[in-house]
């Protein structure tokens, strides 16, 4: 017998062959692949699997720091754009630059509309950014994403996220009582006027929460957590969460501190579930409550009381 038709084991068969019209062989289906070609280059997916395989699903996110970097430029240009426009409109109504400086009813109103324009820009550049650079869905992408792998079913965790937020606002506030403000705090000038405590308050229960869920726990906590790890993302994202409402807290350390641990609490219900939602409804319950206990102290704003 030939060695080419021996069959070293006899208890496998041996693979059903047929000839080309050179005489080669030819398998079932196509040409027998080259053994001499070399593998070609991973894609861009395998690539990333090989080299960080550990990367949980909800922190690959196509952006990375350069990017935030460029969103902060942004954000600080914006920001300057349209306070400058706010003051010439104010200008234009015939209130002058020292009315305007020395009044904390306009400066107030002022820097509430500013914040309020400035949310819609950035997430307007968010939405074009992620869909014409990265070419991804806005919401999945930034992890706005219902529960599905929950214990309990959704309604109840929702519910016991808003419970929970209502909560810590209790606690938050009971803490924050047994510390006087040594300095005066900025935000008090949003709440010397009604209409502008009236827009401040509708603002941080309505816009507030989703825009500052979307940045830092949406856009911001997945670069982090990506390169340094989910426990120290948690505690940077929520460090930064506080000392960008610092500014309007007068530099007072023990508040500052309190937020610094509210904005570590959110990060840490984003991580824990995989999605910006619960820590949404955490954050609106929380505002929700510190809104409603200023109504209920100020008589319906008929009383401005001190913050």
């Amino acid at each position: 017998m030939s060695s080419e038709n021996h069959n070293p084991n006899p208890l496998q068969p041996e693979p059903q062959v047929e000839k080309s019209s050179d005489g080669s062989p030819r398998a079932f289906g196509g040409e027998l692949p080259s053994t001499s070609e070399a593998p070609g280059p991973p894609t861009a997916i395998e690539a990333l699997r090989l080299v960080k395989p550990a990367v949980p699903e909800d922190l690959r996110v196509p952006w990375g720091w350069w990017d935030l970097a460029l969103f902060t430029v942004i954000a600080a240009i914006g920001f300057l754009t349209f306070a400058f426009l706010i003051i010439a409109v104010f200008q234009t109504a015939g209130i002058s630059r020292a009315q305007f400086h020395n009044s904390m009813k306009y400066e107030g109103l002022a820097s509430v509309v500013a914040i309020f324009l400035v949310s819609l820009f950035l997430l307007l550049y968010l939405a074009l950014q992620l869909r014409i650079r990265f070419g991804v869905p806005f919401w999945r992408t930034l992890r706005w994403r219902p529960l599905h792998n929950s214990n309990v079913p959704p309604r109840i965790a929702y519910l016991g996220f808003i419970l929970g937020g209502f909560l810590l606002s209790m606690l938050v506030g009971l803490v924050s009582s047994a510390f006087t403000p040594k300095n005066k705090m900025p935000i008090e000038q949003f709440l010397q006027d009604r209409h502008t405590a009236l827009l401040l308050l509708a603002l941080s229960v309505t816009l507030a929460p989703f825009f500052e869920e979307t940045i830092f726990r949406g856009y911001i906590y997945p670069v982090v957590a990506r390169t340094f790890g989910v426990i120290p993302g948690v505690l940077f994202t929520g460090l930064l969460f506080g000392l960008m409402h610092a500014s309007q807290l007068g530099g007072n350390l023990p508040q500052v501190a309190l937020l610094i641990t509210v904005g570590i609490i959110f990060t840490g219900v984003r991580a824990k579930t995989g999605s910006v939602l619960p820590g949404y409804l955490v954050h609106i319950s929380y505002n929700s409550f510190l809104s409603i206990a200023f109504l209920i102290a100020s008589h319906g704003l008929r009383h401005m009381p001190n913050v």
